[in-house]
């Protein structure tokens, strides 16, 4: 019933792509030209793809409001402004609801889209432009339960809402103000100055001695230190250098810190974007990057810093 379900779901998604026409054209240039913002409503199972698709909008550059058909005929009419648009949910585009709604959007002046699986119905005739989200048969064995047709719904919304980005040319850059919170938004703004910045800043000279190297490592708990010479970068050194060199010199206490460092260290420019650190960390196999502004010793990220903020 499962593979059933998903199939039957699957071929009348696809069959959608055959009912685009010079009306769902029309709507998306309506909706990117508008000064105002989408009202979507609908009742029952699609009131709540309405909520959906005004989410999707919101968060991809198109400004929309949920509106429930119900509550609409109760007083919630009075959110629709002058210069909004109307889309209207309902498959059989019939429903008491949307009969009493309609007339009552049309008499304000506001254009309507419909999303409808029958164009022929009340809505379907009254809507300015109408979008053919007709589907053949519900999952439902029974035939009734609303599946197969809020899915595609739910498709039409997305078509809509990816045109309109595309037409906006919504970059990751405007993606990311909409979605701040969570990983997805951090992989998108955060920076490597915002997670190195907090981190203690630990550097020694290439003739500090090992041991002033073990304690400044062992105080600024990265596991790591910067060998800095006149505010540059000119080497690195690790726990793990530290391990190796307590296991490959018996007697250390006349080394200096350029004598066991490493040359070269992975850096990166502290504007740069945190998901890039990751991708050096993941290329090089290392757990920190030396971090540099203008040039200058400026820090260190470390893998645990990006697991914190969930972008690993």
């Amino acid at each position: 019933m499962a593979k059933q379900t998903i199939t039957m779901e699957s071929h009348a998604i696809s069959n959608l792509s055959n009912l685009i026409d010079n009306d769902f054209a029309d709507a998306v240039e309506l909706l990117y030209n508008s000064k105002g913002r989408v009202i979507i409503t609908g009742i029952g199972k699609s009131a709540i793809i309405a909520t959906k698709i005004v989410a999707t909008m919101n968060s991809t550059g198109t400004p929309a409001v949920f509106m429930h058909a119900a509550d609409a005929i109760h007083g919630d009419l009075g959110l629709i402004l002058d210069d909004d648009n109307v889309i209207c949910i309902s498959k059989s585009g019939n429903t008491p609801e949307i009969k009493v709604l309609v007339p009552l959007i049309k008499n304000a002046g506001n254009k309507m889209i419909a999303i409808t699986g029958n164009k022929d119905s009340f809505l379907g005739q009254q809507a300015d432009y109408v979008l053919n989200s007709y589907v053949e048969k519900e999952a439902c064995p029974n035939n009734l339960a609303p599946t197969t047709s809020t899915t595609a719904q739910l498709v039409i919304g997305d078509a809509l809402a990816v045109c309109l980005l595309e037409l906006r040319g919504f970059s990751s850059n405007d993606f990311a103000k909409y979605h701040p919170g969570g990983a997805l938004g951090k992989k998108l703004y955060l920076r490597v100055n915002d997670l190195s910045s907090v981190n203690q800043k630990p550097q020694v000279t290439s003739t500090t001695s090992v041991k002033d190297v073990i304690i400044e490592i062992s105080e600024k708990m990265l596991g790591v230190t910067a060998v800095v010479e006149n505010n540059k970068v000119i080497g690195i050194i690790t726990d793990g250098d530290i391990r190796r060199m307590l296991r490959n010199d018996e007697n250390f206490s006349n080394l200096k810190a350029k004598d066991i460092m490493g040359g070269n260290p992975k850096c990166i420019d502290c504007d740069a974007m945190a998901v890039d650190a990751m991708e050096l960390m993941e290329e090089y196999g290392i757990s920190q990057l030396l971090v540099e502004k203008d040039g200058d010793y400026d820090g260190v990220v470390h893998l645990h810093d990006l697991i914190k903020e969930g972008i690993i």
